[in-house]
């Protein structure tokens, strides 16, 4: 029933382009903020360029469907295309926090073929085509309302996702998972001390006002992926696969900006009164060794086979 009342608000909201093929599209994070941008100009770019042959109907976010649920959404069809993270849909593909583990960049891994294999895998168990990956060069941080002094995180409450669960529960913190639209709420409350987030976005969603610090050294990389329903796929001209395609390959280019808005984001948070605390030697070392331990840890627990393929092409 869930499945007929999305598939019924999708149809409602959607006004239909002049195009021989039409493909709905939604987001797993709000309209306008950092990891939705680079998918909303993958549509302008799909829309201007295949004119005629495909374009995109933008339907939204989480008002549209719910956070956690776009992943089932995609892969039974009720969407076309989404953009989402791994981290929120493990329920689908349990070994996908091996993505957020990766050094390289998703051009490195169009050309030693862990795209591929990456594409093969999301095919095979979700039944969507993985058509792009956004986030490259975006660490992840801690971010807190009280100062720490190390590594320790024993007596904080978290905010997680399966990203960075396996590190923080290895380093002592209580977790509490939440969707982001419940964060700020959270934090008024104290019913966190923090959450972890990529340097990227929390002033969009207004976090900083309850944010006083950040822990460095950041670890991990993001994954915001495109995902195309495969049976919607398999049906699309070669024409339209195409343009989709070759606007995945100029949205994956944007990915090398990071690195510029990264230092302004930075700069914008210490304006915001946000404080860094930076751990460095050994604490450093007990930081981002829990972050890789930890994290490939998990992924070889659910799939030992498929965690040394992906290391393989992922880790530099």
């Amino acid at each position: 029933m869930k499945k007929i009342a999305l598939a019924a608000a999708l149809a409602l909201g959607a006004t239909p382009l002049a195009a021989e093929e039409v493909l709905r599209g939604v987001t797993a994070f709000a309209t306008g903020t950092t990891f939705s941008r680079p998918f909303e100009a993958f549509i302008e770019r799909v829309n201007e360029t295949g004119a005629g042959v495909v374009q995109i109907e933008y339907v939204g976010g989480s008002e549209a469907i719910p956070t956690f649920e776009l992943g089932n959404a995609v892969s039974d069809g009720i969407v076309d295309i989404a953009n989402n993270t791994t981290a929120f849909y493990t329920n689908l593909l349990p070994w996908g926090d091996a993505l957020h583990l990766a050094t390289n960049t998703v051009q490195d891994q169009r050309a030693n073929g862990c795209f591929d294999k990456i594409d093969m895998l999301h095919q095979q168990q979700m039944n969507v085509k993985f058509l792009a990956r956004t986030g490259d060069n975006i660490q992840f941080h801690l971010y807190l309302t009280k100062p720490i002094e190390g590594p320790d995180l024993s007596g904080l409450t978290i905010r997680t996702t399966p990203v960075y669960r396996g590190m923080f529960e290895a380093l002592g913190a209580t977790l509490v998972r939440t969707a982001p639209g419940e964060v700020y709420t959270s934090l008024e409350r104290g019913a966190i001390d923090g959450y972890g987030w990529p340097t990227q976005g929390i002033l969009d969603l207004g976090w900083d006002e309850q944010t006083k610090y950040r822990v460095d050294p950041g670890f991990y990389q993001v994954d915001v992926n495109f995902l195309v329903n495969l049976d919607r796929w398999n049906s699309l001209s070669d024409e339209a696969r195409a343009v989709l395609e070759d606007a995945a390959t100029w949205i994956e280019e944007k990915n090398a900006e990071n690195l510029d808005i990264n230092a302004a984001e930075l700069a914008a948070q210490a304006e915001a009164g946000i404080e860094t605390i930076t751990f460095e030697g050994e604490a450093a070392e007990t930081w981002l060794g829990a972050a890789q331990r930890e994290g490939w840890a998990g992924v070889e627990e659910i799939d030992a086979e498929i965690a040394e393929e992906l290391r393989a092409c992922l880790v530099d």
